[in-house]
């Protein structure tokens, strides 16, 4: 079913309407009383509140906080308290920033483990060592204790995103790993991987808006949040910020005590955007720290955006430099080149060129629109768009028109998905141009190959659920040519 936005007989239900939400899953299916094997241990994750999946984030009956995890951790006996640990917090550039900063220590010889979210195909892509998933029989073993714990706590609603950081700092802490770098998930105040209370280093990465139902509607309150993971006398890294912003990161860092460093006012940072026929159009950076200096370092992910989250990983590295972390530059910067991330500006098929990018929010949409102008060569790109309701939807609308020659609105399989039609009425009605939409990616997909030739570049983005959906159709090799026939 393929409509233009113009000619859509009746217009749909508004993109935000309240949704009469179960407390948690575990009213509609039974809760796994013991883990024994990898699918008993997914059962029971799927059974719990999990804020990534519901269709609006509102505040609910089960809150944000820290009392829970503690709870759970106390009865893991505190695993998190024997591990040395970055924290890193942001709205977007956190996943890049946590990658490079992770690669560069494990090229100098560190056990690194690094918690991450969300996932794109496997939900063991969120806690890592050494770039390595954790294994399912492990996954099994730690998410059983975690289960456990929180029966002996007499907890009977912890979050999804509870339930994996507590299972992510027990694997960490029973690998004897040599640090762990730790992303948070919602904000960074109240958000549970805020018990590491004597972090290493603390990262920043830009703020923008983001999940406003949670965290507030104004950048300064987002920020407030954000900066909620200060600990007394811990430095903290910035990427660059907007004055409003860098106002409350300041105010924030005098009441805990925080040594804040911003990347181009404290830090020396410059950035430039070149091309070669040997290594193709990139980014370098050139970082001066007290113990180091990177002069046009090439960043290994795509887009001027990466050059901040590559100078905030930099000066955290610089850091742990000065609290004993023996590194060396020469294998830091190996380490650095080696950095791929899943979901970033990824070409997952060649004819037509296909690129899948996690954007959901204008800031992702916008840095995204632009590296693909700087970076890729292309005649015309049609680009498939879903995102989730509790978005700044017409945020994301007003920027991908700068760059979208043509653009298809979908879904993806979250309950939290936008109605493509609203999505293709929206943007007809802020933009005047005309819009198709699709009710699942694969017609998408199939609309989009009848209009890309061979030059052309067809880039899927908007949540992270569609990203996965499309990584997942593309490796079905037969089912993508029977689509793009």
């Amino acid at each position: 079913m393929i409509m233009s936005a113009t000619t859509t007989p009746s217009r749909p239900k508004p993109l935000n309407r309240r949704a009469t939400l179960p407390r948690a899953t575990a009213t509609l299916q039974a809760r796994p009383t013991t883990i024994k094997t990898y699918r008993a241990a997914l059962a029971w994750l799927e059974t719990l509140v999990n804020y990534e999946s519901m269709p609006k984030m509102r505040r609910r009956s089960v809150e944000l906080g820290l009392t829970r995890i503690n709870r759970i951790l106390a009865q893991l006996h505190n695993p998190h308290k024997n591990l040395c640990c970055v924290h890193v917090a942001g709205t977007k550039g956190k996943g890049s920033t946590v990658a490079m900063l992770s690669h560069m220590l494990s090229a100098n010889e560190f056990s690194v483990g690094v918690y991450t979210s969300p996932h794109i195909l496997d939900i063991r892509e969120r806690i890592t060592i050494n770039q390595h998933h954790i294994s399912e029989a492990d996954f099994t073993r730690v998410v059983a204790r975690v289960m456990a714990a929180t029966k002996a706590a007499s907890i009977s609603d912890p979050t999804f995103f509870e339930a994996l950081t507590a299972a992510a700092f027990l694997h960490f802490a029973q690998k004897k790993v040599d640090i762990a770098v730790v992303e948070t998930g919602l904000g960074g105040r109240l958000d549970c991987t805020n018990v590491i209370t004597k972090p290493e280093v603390c990262g920043i990465t830009s703020i923008s808006l983001d999940h406003t139902q949670i965290l507030g509607n104004s950048i300064t309150s987002i920020a407030e949040e954000k900066a909620g993971i200060f600990k007394s006398g811990v430095t903290v890294i910035s990427a660059p910020q907007t004055p409003e912003v860098k106002r409350v990161l300041r105010r924030t860092a005098a009441k805990t005590r925080s040594p804040l460093l911003f990347a181009g006012d404290d830090i020396e940072f410059s950035y430039r955007f070149e091309s070669s026929r040997a290594t193709g159009p990139h980014t370098r950076v050139s970082v001066s720290t007290p113990t180091s200096r990177f002069e046009h370092l090439a960043v290994p992910l795509l887009g001027e955006h990466q050059a901040f989250n590559c100078a905030v990983a930099l000066g955290m590295l610089d850091v742990l430099k000065s609290r004993g972390f023996e590194i060396k530059d020469e294998a830091a910067i190996t380490g650095l080149a080696n950095v791929h991330l899943p979901g970033r500006m990824e070409v997952i098929f060649d004819a037509p060129r296909v690129m899948v990018d996690g954007a959901h929010n204008p800031a992702s949409v916008e840095a995204l629109m632009r590296a693909i102008g700087q970076n890729v060569a292309y005649d015309s790109m049609v680009v498939v768009f879903g995102c989730n309701a509790d978005k700044d939807v017409r945020g994301m609308l007003q920027l991908l028109q700068l760059g979208a020659d043509k653009i298809i609105f979908t879904a993806s399989r979250s309950p939290r998905a936008c109605d493509p039609a609203e999505l293709a009425a929206q943007f007809a009605e802020h933009s005047g141009r005309m819009a198709q939409w699709c009710p699942t990616l694969e017609e998408a997909v199939h609309i989009a190959s009848k209009a890309v030739t061979r030059d052309d570049l067809l880039c899927i983005t908007g949540s992270f659920y569609l990203v996965g959906e499309a990584k997942q159709l593309f490796t079905q090799r037969e089912r993508v040519f029977q689509l793009l026939r």
